[in-house]
C-alpha cells in the first residue's frame, strides 16, 4: 500500500504586517552590503576647504554685504566716464576727472583704513561710504546741470573716503582663522576670485544701466549697492575685530619688507592699467569689454582652483609665471593681429593673476603690525591703484606712437619689474638674516 501525499490545498494569503499607530506606513528598505559601506564612507568624508571656511557663524552674512559693497568699486569709473563724456564731449575731461579721484583715494585711503583700525569697522566705514555716496550724488546733480568743469573735480574727489571693503573682510579672516594658515589661505584666495568677480560684473552692469536707461543710472545703482552693502557689512558685529588703540604698533610701513613688497603691488598694479587701454584701443569696439572680462574669468576661475590647494607657492614663483604667460597677449597680438586669439591669451594670462595677489596680499598680513590690519591692506591696494594708473599712462603712451599691438610689451615689461622688485626683496631680507 502506497502512501499517497496530500494534495495542496488553495494558496492561503499572507497577513498584512501590523503597522503601529504613528508609524510610516511605508519604511525605507534597509542599505547594506557594499552600498552601505559607500554610504558611510560619504558621510565621513570631510567638507571641502570652502564649507569649513564659512561654518564660522556670521561669515556668510558678512561676505554677502562686502559683496554687494564691492561691486560698485567696478561700476563708479565708467558710469562717470559715460556720464561726463555724454554730456560734455569731451573723454579728455571724463579721464581727467576719474584720474584725479584716484589720486585723492590713494592719499585719502590709508587714512581711512587707519581710523578703521584704532575705532572699529562698523564706527568708521558707515559715515565714510555715506560720504562717499553723497559724493557720487554731487556728481550725478554735476553733470545734470551742465556745472562748470572744476565742481566734476571737487565732487568725485569726495567719493575718495569710500571704504576698503575688500581689506576689511580680510581682516576679519586674518582673525577669525589667524591660528590655521591653510584655512587664511583659503579665505584670501577666495576674496581675490570676489575681487575679480566684481571687477569683472562691474563695468558690464554700469555700461547696461547707462545705455538702457540713463547715463546717471549707473552711478546711482553704485551708490545704492554700495551703502546697502557696507550697513549689511558692519551690522555683523561678531566677527569684527576689536579696534586697536593708536599705540599698539607702529606704521606698516616701517614693518621690515613691507616697502620693497608695495614696490611689487605698484608694478603689479601697472600689468592690470596698461592691459585695459592697450586692449580696449586693440579691440576698438563693443567686444573690447568681453575680452578684458575673459581675463578676469581666467584669474576669478584660478583663485578657487588655488585656494584649494594647501601647499603656498612663494611670490617669486606666481611672477615668474605671471611674466611668462603675459608673453602670450604680446605674441599674438604681434603675430596673428586675431582678436580672437588676443581673448584666448588673456584668458590664459589671467590664470597667474590671482595666485600672485593672494600671496602677496598674504604676505602683507604676515608684516602687517597686530592691529594695523586694515592699514597694511589698504596700502597694497593704494600700490595698486598708482600702478594701474601708471600702467594705463604708459600703454596709452605706447600705443598712441607705436600701435596697439606693441602696447602688450607694456604689461609684460611691468610683470618683469615686479619680478626683479621681488627677487631683489628676497635677496635684501636673505642678507638680513644671515
Amino acid at each position: 500500500m502506497h502512501r499517497t501525499s496530500p494534495r495542496p490545498g488553495p494558496a492561503v494569503p499572507a497577513a498584512p504586517p501590523v503597522i503601529a499607530p504613528g508609524a510610516p506606513a511605508f519604511a525605507p528598505r534597509a542599505v547594506t552590503g557594499p552600498a552601505r559601506e559607500g554610504l558611510r564612507a560619504r558621510r565621513r568624508r570631510p567638507p571641502g576647504p570652502y564649507r569649513r571656511l564659512f561654518a564660522v557663524p556670521g561669515t556668510r552674512a558678512f561676505t554677502a554685504g562686502n559683496l554687494l559693497a564691492r561691486l560698485p568699486m567696478g561700476m563708479f569709473g565708467v558710469s562717470a566716464v559715460v556720464m561726463v563724456a555724454g554730456t560734455y564731449g569731451s573723454y579728455a575731461l571724463a579721464g581727467a576727472v576719474t584720474a584725479a579721484g584716484l589720486a585723492v583715494t590713494a592719499l585719502v585711503a590709508p587714512w581711512t583704513a587707519r581710523l578703521v583700525d584704532r575705532y572699529g569697522q562698523a564706527r568708521i566705514a558707515v559715515p565714510a561710504a555715506a560720504l562717499a555716496v553723497l559724493g557720487q550724488l554731487a556728481l550725478v546733480v554735476c553733470v545734470w546741470r551742465e556745472a562748470p568743469a572744476w565742481t566734476l573735480f571737487a565732487a568725485y574727489a569726495a567719493t575718495a573716503t569710500c571704504p576698503n571693503t575688500g581689506g576689511m573682510a580680510r581682516a576679519r579672516w586674518a582673525r577669525l582663522y589667524r591660528d590655521d594658515p591653510g584655512a587664511l589661505h583659503t579665505a584670501n584666495s577666495f576674496e581675490q576670485a570676489a575681487d575679480e568677480l566684481c571687477f569683472m560684473l562691474g563695468p558690464v552692469l554700469a555700461a547696461v544701466l547707462c545705455s538702457a536707461l540713463f547715463p546717471q543710472a549707473g552711478t546711482l545703482t553704485g551708490a545704492f549697492l554700495l551703502l546697502t552693502g557696507v550697513l549689511l557689512f558692519t551690522a555683523q558685529r561678531s566677527t569684527e575685530p576689536p579696534p586697536a588703540p593708536r599705540a599698539a604698533s607702529g606704521s606698516p610701513l616701517r614693518a621690515p619688507g613691507m616697502r620693497p613688497l608695495l614696490t611689487v603691488f605698484l608694478a603689479t598694479g601697472a600689468v592690470f592699467g596698461s592691459v585695459e587701454v592697450v586692449t580696449l584701443a586693440f579691440v576698438d569696439g563693443p567686444a573690447a569689454g568681453a575680452v578684458l572680462g575673459l581675463m578676469a574669468a581666467g584669474s576669478c576661475a584660478a583663485g578657487l582652483v588655488h585656494g584649494r590647494v594647501r601647499r603656498s607657492v612663494g611670490l617669486v614663483a606666481c611672477l615668474a609665471a605671471m611674466t611668462a604667460l603675459m608673453t602670450l597677449p604680446l605674441l599674438a597680438a604681434a603675430g596673428t593681429g586675431s582678436v580672437p586669439a588676443v581673448a584666448v591669451s588673456l584668458l590664459v594670462a589671467g590664470a597667474a593673476t590671482a595666485p600672485t595677489m593672494v600671496t602677496g596680499m598674504t604676505r602683507v598680513q604676515r608684516l602687517t603690525p597686530e592691529g594695523r590690519t586694515n592699514e597694511g591692506m589698504t596700502l597694497a591696494v593704494t600700490a595698486l591703484l598708482g600702478g594701474i594708473a601708471a600702467g594705463s599712462a604708459g600703454g596709452g603712451w605706447t600705443v598712441e606712437h607705436l600701435g596697439p599691438a606693441a602696447g602688450y610689451a607694456v604689461p609684460l615689461c611691468a610683470a618683469a619689474l615686479a619680478l626683479a622688485a621681488a627677487a631683489a626683496g628676497r635677496s635684501t631680507a636673505r642678507a638680513a638674516t644671515a
